[in-house]
């Protein structure tokens, strides 16, 4: 299986790449990892089963080249870019490349499903008191649209707590968690590549059931 990641510098990012080359269970993965100054990455170079490309979300020919081999596509990071460039640039190249599976991180609030106290601060925190037309909503429109299969993950509020421990939830679901720790979300991303039918054409709330009720983010 070849999954590329993109943004695959991050922290998240770099656990699910720790684990996908060291876990048995994905030892026939082959990974794609593209990111701005791949030097950052350096330890990974002479790893047979890592390709580092220097690249760039908003120039759709570095996406294309990124996953041109690719079976399944991981966004690592929140596409806040204005014009929805990642999101339009992945799905051109998914097109031009044959790719059925994408996924893409986003964050907990896209449908006003976080309830309370804390749904209202999140609201206010993140999306100026309206999700509605922001970046993270069309990129998630973007995706429905495509006619791919693909995934949403709407991550809470991050903690480097060393647990995994996390709950998913659905579209239409409450998102009733606060925050959850990076090793989950690595956990989720992972269970994705080892079955690519987990979360299909849906949107996945992950969240740490300890923190449910927590009125701001639990660290």
């Amino acid at each position: 299986m070849n999954v590329t990641i993109l943004a695959a510098n991050g922290q998240i990012a770099r656990l699910v790449e720790e684990r996908l080359l060291t876990d048995p269970i994905f030892k026939d993965v082959q990974l794609t990892l593209m990111l701005r100054h791949p030097e950052r990455l350096s330890e990974l170079n002479d790893n047979p089963r890592v390709n580092l490309l220097d690249g760039d979300l908003t120039n759709p020919t570095d996406v294309i080249q990124a996953t041109k081999d690719a079976d399944l596509i991981w966004l690592a990071v929140v596409n806040h870019n204005q014009s929805n460039r990642p999101t339009k640039n992945i799905i051109a190249a998914t097109k031009q490349n044959g790719v059925e599976r994408v996924v893409e991180t986003s964050l907990l609030g896209l449908y006003n499903e976080v309830p309370g106290e804390f749904g209202d601060w999140n609201r206010d925190y993140c999306f100026n008191g309206d999700p509605t037309g922001t970046t993270a909503v069309l990129a998630d429109q973007l995706l429905a649209e495509a006619g791919l299969t693909y995934t949403t993950l709407r991550l809470p509020w991050l903690n480097d707590r060393p647990e995994v421990n996390h709950t998913l939830t659905h579209r239409h679901d409450q998102f009733v968690e606060v925050s959850g720790s990076r090793r989950s979300i690595a956990d989720v991303v992972c269970r994705i590549i080892a079955d690519p039918s987990l979360g299909a054409n849906d949107s996945l709330g992950i969240g740490d059931p300890t923190t449910e009720g927590a009125t701001r983010p639990v660290y």
